[in-house]
């Protein structure tokens, strides 16, 4: 009965004469477009298969030994920045890695500091913050995030020391089974993943940069992943030792799905998705039809539960912050019902609530990988400070709104704000500090 009266009077007093309102609507529909086109086949599908890898093929034992909650502090804090600093991903893309490891048994100091380092250290990022915004921007940004990675990690880890310890005494009692195959191959195998999902979505160069190995890159960015397509095409053979024949057909048929829409897709930024999508479903097929080795098509399965709980978290995410904050990508800028203005008077100077106030609003928004630079360069021409744009850089790629719903989900609503508010309360000061100085 609730419900429905309060459908009801939502519906009865939709504002449709409202200019703001309806503007709203259309940044809701475009960042929604957007994101579907942009971000989920080429982005969130290839993570959830790396996800998988991680939870199907990487041993317990492995996990429990660089993550766990009895690995050495200094090893488990360096191999989870490291593992993000690989990786070009944004706030929601870092969630199936984070869920798969977390589950299988990483500390929660350590499984933060990789969930934190992911999106907020990728070697990307951190070039092309230096490169567009100044060095000292991007010295800032690479020092703060890895600061914080490990920083927030440990504040965790001594918030729960308790359930820490009991995970602690857990582990020492489990012996892991061996492994069915070397650790270098499942190496192998996750990591041409991972080269593929990093090349794929390779940015663009600024504008006027055609001599630059970054400007080379994404000239060659296909024929690389290509390549690595290639390669995927040999592990699956001698790795996971899928027939010859079926990984050859699906080659074949990605390879002359790419040509076709070459020649009949439009606009030519589609493109890609079609032997993307394509290959996702060649692989499927493929792995879930193997009756001689389950693991594979249990690797499938892996992916599909986590794209099961992640989804549609992120939908309800991305439909929620373009309605509030507007859809900013590209050479769009559709305000939502916050109106622009307010955010960018809030956030110039360096007081405490204008560093505050970025961090708070980065963490909300939602930023694809790389594009928080373009958009904190537009806000800084548009008068904010210094301070509360590294604020911004520190708090807006780790964080998201469908973020936080769908880490709601996986460690509980307590864990996920002690999180949330760290990151904000470090982001302020640090842009205090840097605004400062």
């Amino acid at each position: 009965m609730i419900w429905i009266l309060v459908v009801f009077a939502a519906v009865f007093f939709l504002p449709l004469e409202s200019g703001r309102f309806m503007t709203a609507i259309t940044a809701t529909l475009d960042l929604t477009k957007w994101y579907a086109r942009e971000h989920v086949v080429m982005c969130l599908l290839p993570a959830f298969f790396i996800a998988g890898v991680i939870s199907v093929f990487i041993s317990q034992g492995s996990v429990l030994k660089y993550f766990g909650a009895n690995a050495k502090k200094w090893l488990s804090y360096t191999v989870a920045s490291i593992s993000g600093a690989m990786l070009a991903v944004c706030s929601c893309t870092i969630l199936p890695l984070f869920s798969s490891i977390y589950k299988r048994g990483a500390g929660l100091g350590p499984a933060v500091a990789f969930l934190y380092s992911g999106p907020a250290i990728s070697i990307l990022s951190i070039i092309l913050t230096a490169k567009i915004l100044g060095f000292e921007m991007g010295l800032a940004r690479a020092v703060g995030a890895i600061l914080f990675a490990v920083v927030i990690g440990l504040i965790m880890s001594l918030i729960y020391r308790k359930e820490e310890k009991v995970k602690k005494e857990e582990q020492m009692n489990i012996i892991p089974p061996p492994e069915k195959r070397p650790m270098w191959q499942t190496s192998f195998h996750f990591f041409t993943l991972v080269l593929i999902l990093v090349f794929a979505n390779w940015g663009a160069p600024s504008a006027g940069d055609t001599t630059s190995a970054w400007h080379y890159i994404f000239t060659y960015k296909w024929f690389i992943t290509g390549a690595l397509a290639i390669i995927l095409c040999y592990s699956l053979i001698r790795i996971l030792k899928i027939n010859w024949r079926w990984v050859l057909t699906g080659a074949v048929v990605t390879t002359a799905s790419a040509f076709l829409a070459n020649a009949y897709v439009t606009p030519a930024k589609l493109v890609p998705l079609v032997p993307m999508m394509t290959g996702i479903i060649a692989l499927s097929l493929m792995t879930l039809l193997d009756k001689k080795n389950p693991e594979n098509r249990e690797w499938t399965l892996s992916a599909w539960s986590f794209a099961k709980q992640i989804i549609p978290l992120l939908a309800v995410g991305v439909v929620t912050a373009g309605f509030l904050l507007g859809s900013t990508h590209d050479n769009v800028d559709i305000p939502g019902v916050i109106p622009n203005e307010w955010i960018h008077w809030a956030v110039g100077g360096n007081s405490f609530l204008s560093n505050f106030f970025a961090s708070v609003v980065g963490a909300f928004m939602y930023f694809a990988t790389l594009t928080e630079v373009p958009i904190v360069q537009g806000l800084l021409a548009s008068g904010m400070g210094k301070g509360p744009a590294l604020a911004l850089l520190l708090a807006g790629p780790s964080l998201s709104l469908p973020n936080m719903l769908v880490l709601r989900g996986v460690m509980g609503t307590q864990k996920t704000a002690v999180y949330v508010v760290l990151v904000i309360i470090m982001a302020t000061l640090s842009g205090m500090l840097f605004g400062g100085m």
